[in-house]
């Protein structure tokens, strides 16, 4: 069995939308969002002005905390700011646990590290921090913190023993698939240079089956606790990587196909969206390299599925791989290096393929208890060998899910190369079929690890050069989705960033652009424990945002821990803003004798 049965078992498990057109029907597919940005324009007479927002103005900042709080991050982030102690920190940690005993150490961790970034041991434990928070205009996104404490080694083992098919295992797949989506032992704990993303190894299937029950648990408690809710899910949690590598490969291939062609007919170098295929050219390439004869070719490419443009974009080029046409059973593509054809779709025993089928069934739950409840879902992105498939899963979603308003939110990691044109695609294909766009902006998790990967294994770094270009991007990227968002009021965007100058930019463009926060179309996020100074600020101003909530027990979230200590001291090495703005806020209650201050 292949990899093209994917396919089918996509359309069964989230009811596949009609198949993409480049007709003119797209005017008429985009008016309900007109519609929207007419009542919307019609209601801004009677809005409220905005209130300015001030980062600096630390009396309202922090209005929220205690002094005993901000002293509290006053030694959290000044201990993440050492390299000596950091690098000692797991050691420190297991010193004090022997001394202090458990019940000793879990209250010195409760009052420190554990205290400033997790809310609590469950959900009735953290409910009062939710509610407190809620007062002062800010939600909460939540997740159960917990992760297994795998040795590397054994982090290894189950990477690789999950990351490989059958076939490969036999020695006859191996060669067929790109290096960059095969599984690597040196690149095996997927943890190692990751400071601020979950990671999940595969088990076993009741092990994913556990954590689709903890992520309904988070979706439930999500709804419970406001009627605007978010909750996150990362798909290598749900099933066996080995799928995820698979049809990332053969999305990947199958784009670059496109491009190959692209550059035969004189268009290389273009934009995404910009990049047309003349038809009748294509045809004639295709015959020549004997893939299929010429009457076959000519019923792949009908005025049905691509309209009457006689031309073909990279989107009419993805739903081809659909085996909703007959191609897919032809599906080869040219290898650039033997200048060979290729099968383009891998095989999958049987059992494999059920796990396959299992994963998306899990996906599936999450969607619809998320729409029952009426929280938004975000998928979580992963590493680029994991993300071509991960973000064609979300797609499907969003088609099913996506119908009324935004449900599902696939996450951008702006630090890719590729992310602007992923951005560009995703947009005009909601567009075209009529559904809800929506997105969540990360710069990203995986830098130092992408980077290393593609230098050891020898593929092309797909990570921006600098840390400007990849501030450009963001705001490339955000300005794309925000000029969307003003004439699609049933697209929506989440800011996950604790930048706080990408955060004045998104300000200043809802600004220009006409964007009221009332909208709900733009949300901000960050972490709890980080970046108060613009959390807070911005949820009594009126915007909606959003703190990552992560609870669990103390021993059971320490790998967590730390990574929060480890991302914070490269934000300290980088800027002392956030320390120097709490010790202002100290001083001045010291000064002012408000040490004791009530909040308000």
């Amino acid at each position: 069995m292949s990899l093209r049965r994917a396919f089918p078992v996509l359309r069964s498990a989230f009811s596949r939308r009609a198949p993409l057109s480049t007709a003119p029907a797209t005017r008429e597919q985009h008016a309900a969002g007109l519609e929207a940005v007419r009542g919307r324009g019609a209601a801004e007479a009677a809005r409220p002005p905005v209130p300015a927002v001030d980062f600096g103005n630390t009396q309202e900042a922090y209005r929220s905390r205690r002094s005993w709080e901000l002293a509290r991050s006053l030694l959290v982030l000044r201990l993440c700011a050492s390299p000596a102690l950091l690098a000692r920190h797991e050691q420190l940690l297991r010193l004090a646990r022997r001394l202090l005993g458990q019940r000793l150490f879990d209250r010195l961790m409760k009052m420190t590290f554990y205290g400033q970034f997790v809310a609590g041991e469950d959900q009735e434990s953290i409910r009062p921090l939710i509610q407190h928070n809620r007062a002062f205009g800010v939600g909460s996104i939540l997740d159960y913190g917990v992760e297994e404490d795998l040795t590397p080694e054994e982090a290894e083992r189950k990477e690789m023993e999950s990351c490989t098919s059958a076939s490969e295992r036999d020695g006859h797949g191996t060669s067929k698939r790109e290096k960059q989506f095969q599984a690597h032992r040196a690149f095996g704990d997927r943890r190692d240079g990751v400071v601020s993303a979950r990671t999940y190894f595969y088990a076993s299937e009741a092990k994913c089956d556990s954590h689709m029950e903890t992520f309904l648990r988070c979706i439930e408690a999500s709804g419970g606790a406001s009627e605007d809710g978010f909750s996150a899910v990362k798909l290598t949690a749900l099933g066996r990587p080995q799928f995820l590598l698979q049809f990332s490969d053969v999305l990947t291939k199958w784009r670059r196909f496109f491009h190959q062609m692209a550059a035969e007919q004189g268009k290389a170098g273009l934009a995404a969206m910009d990049t047309k295929l003349e038809v009748a050219a294509l045809q004639e390439s295709v015959v020549k390299m004997g893939i299929a004869s010429r009457m076959e070719i000519e019923n792949w490419f009908t005025v049905e599925t691509l309209g009457v443009s006689g031309t073909l974009d990279l989107l009419d080029w993805g739903s081809l791989i659909d085996s909703r046409t007959e191609l897919s059973r032809h599906l080869v593509v040219p290898n650039m290096q033997t200048g060979q054809l290729e099968p383009l779709l891998s095989r999958f025993t049987e059992e494999e393929e059920r796990q396959m089928t299992r994963m998306l069934q899990r996906m599936d739950v999450l969607a619809k208890k998320a729409s029952e409840v009426g929280v938004r879902l975000m998928v979580d992105a992963e590493q680029t060998y994991f993300q071509p498939a991960i973000s064609r899963l979300t797609l499907e979603m969003q088609r099913r899910f996506n119908v009324e308003r935004p449900l599902i939110f696939n996450t951008y990691q702006c630090y890719l190369k590729d992310t602007y044109d992923n951005v560009t695609l995703d947009v005009e294909l909601a567009r075209r079929e009529g559904w809800c766009f929506g997105a969540k902006l990360v710069r990203g998790a995986y830098m130092a690890q992408e980077r290393a990967r593609a230098l050891e294994i020898g593929y092309e770094d797909p990570i921006n050069p600098t840390y400007e270009a990849t501030n450009a991007m963001y705001h490339r990227c955000l300005n794309y989705v925000l000029e969307e968002l003003k004439h699609n009021a049933r697209a929506a965007v989440m800011v996950a960033s604790h930048n706080e100058d990408t955060v004045r930019f998104t300000l200043c463009r809802m600004e220009e652009l006409g964007l009221h926060p009332a909208d709900c179309q733009v949300y901000f996020g960050q972490l709890l424990g980080m970046c108060d100074q613009i959390s807070f600020p911005l949820g009594q101003a009126g915007y909606p945002v959003y703190k990552y909530v992560p609870y669990g027990p103390v021993m059971e979230v320490l790998p967590y821990l730390s990574r929060r200590a480890l991302e914070n001291s490269g934000v300290m090495k980088g800027a002392q803003r956030e320390w120097q703005l709490l010790w202002q806020e100290l001083k001045r209650r010291l000064r002012t004798g408000s040490l004791f201050h009530r909040q308000a």
